[in-house]
């Protein structure tokens, strides 16, 4: 096969099934935080919640600051790692590039600042440096979920 996925006996190898299984766990969590920006409670000063910008002090947790196109993009990339996640292949791609994307997001974070206009997410500290924890942590998962893709990792059988 020229996509990289390795087809068993019996279907899909290990190493298919564990990207696609990594994938759709990250596409879940971030469908979740979706949908947990739009929960009064969970998202504090919801009655702030703007559409976007720095001006929006609704935070998810009391922490990250939030807005409807934070969340948005939130169930829009969670959505994308459900659909992307129905192949091995797709599901690192998904992985890998969104660590990139989230990578890019932090450094764009710390370069704008909280209070500057171009912050139109928005984004504050917390969200700064959660963006980094997830570009390293998507970039790893989607390194190791391709290296199981190739049969790198798994593979022997003991017996």
């Amino acid at each position: 096969m020229t996509t990289g996925e390795h087809v068993g006996p019996v279907g899909p190898s290990r190493g298919d099934k564990l990207a696609r299984t990594i994938a759709t766990v990250v596409g879940a969590t971030f469908l979740l935080v979706g949908v947990l920006g739009f929960v009064p409670g969970i998202t504090t000063n919801y009655d702030d919640l703007k559409f976007a910008g720095h001006e929006s002090t609704a935070e998810l947790l009391g922490i990250f600051q939030v807005s409807v196109l934070h969340n948005v993009v939130h169930l829009l990339f969670g959505l994308a790692g459900l659909a992307l996640a129905r192949r091995g292949s797709t599901a690192v791609t998904y992985l890998l590039v969104g660590g990139a994307i989230y990578f890019v997001l932090w450094i764009y974070g710390l370069a704008v600042g909280h209070d500057h206009n171009a912050n139109f997410v928005p984004l504050n500290d917390a969200d700064n440096w959660l963006h980094l924890v997830l570009s390293i942590g998507m970039i790893g998962l989607g390194l190791y979920a391709r290296r199981a893709l190739r049969g790198e990792i798994g593979s022997q059988d003991p017996m």
